[in-house]
């Protein structure tokens, strides 16, 4: 005879189940975590191996005499280069730089994609012309920057035609104006690019609200699209700070190690340190620059944070 099962019995087999399909969901789990862990593996190990621990090595050269004998100086390091002429020299020259031309490389390209956003003739050659100097190899940009920039170069040819002497634009004090003008030729089409992308992602809705609402074209552009464009001015202005720190590239090859002194950036005291082998006093150079960076990129996220916040999601 089938006696009908009672509800303890009914419980007892559900149990098993239950435990099972917990155990078979943890067993997932935890394979989906190795799984992870695996792929992250050469990644991780790749940072860690090529720049958390050369930079911890950078901190530990800041703080001793010498690789040999390794004895601590703490902040001894800090303060010789702190009070070296040339590493003033350059600290200034590469502050004047960045708060000149990054500026001037975040309006000028905003500037140029709200032109681009608005129906003009011939847009998409305007746009080529901007994004060309993306694809010139660096070498053929000095080229060209000593071509029309040379004492018998083409600029002073031009102002020669209107009776304007001479000037030495590489040799200088109008040195740092011919780089800060490379900069902004090399990388106003990439910003352009970045914000003509930031604009196109607005809502149209919210612009078409506005208009109904009798808002100015000014008003639209300051409290909506510079709103909603917060993220990507901030990602535009770190990234020209990180280029500017790069032009050293196109003025070693302008000028060599030694440049005109308005010319000598941060980049050209550390690499002439290196070539010296003097890495007590390039390390704490680079240590310092590193703070200063953190610094100013962390006030650049506290401000995107306070005037982008209202418009995140």
């Amino acid at each position: 005879m089938h006696f009908p099962k009672s509800r303890k019995q009914e419980k007892s087999l559900q149990i098993p189940k239950e435990n099972k399909k917990k155990s078979d969901s943890n067993r997932r789990t935890r394979r989906g975590k190795l799984i992870s862990v695996g792929y992250l593996f050469p990644s991780a190990a790749g940072v860690l191996l090529f720049f958390v621990l050369p930079f911890l090595i950078v901190i530990y050269y800041s703080v001793v005499d010498n690789p040999i004998s390794n004895q601590f100086v703490f902040f001894d390091n800090y303060v010789m280069v702190f009070q070296n002429a040339a590493f003033r020299q350059a600290a200034k020259n590469t502050m004047m730089f960045s708060l000149v031309a990054v500026p001037l490389a975040v309006v000028l390209s905003l500037f140029l994609a709200m032109m681009l956003e608005s129906k003009i003739l011939f847009k998409s050659q305007f746009r080529t012309f901007f994004l060309s100097p993306m694809m010139v190899p660096i070498a053929s940009i000095v080229l060209i920057w000593q071509v029309l920039f040379h004492y018998n170069g083409m600029i002073n040819e031009v102002l020669g035609t209107f009776q304007i002497d001479r000037i030495d634009w590489l040799n200088s004090n109008y040195a740092q104006v011919v780089i800060v003008i490379l900069f902004l030729w090399k990388n106003l089409g990439y910003n352009m690019i970045l914000f003509m992308s930031a604009l196109s992602s607005i809502s149209k809705d919210i612009l078409e609200v506005a208009v109904l609402e009798s808002a100015t074209p000014f008003q639209i552009f300051w409290h909506i699209k510079l709103r909603y464009m917060s993220s990507t001015i901030l990602f535009v202005t770190i990234m020209s700070l990180i280029n500017s720190f790069k032009v050293f590239r196109e003025i070693y090859l302008l000028k060599g190690e030694y440049p005109y002194d308005t010319m000598y950036m941060l980049q050209h005291f550390m690499n002439n340190t290196f070539s010296r082998l003097d890495y007590q006093k390039m390390s704490a150079a680079a240590i310092m620059m590193a703070i200063v960076m953190v610094i100013i990129i962390g006030i650049l996220f506290l401000t995107e944070n306070y005037f982008g916040k209202d418009v995140e999601g």
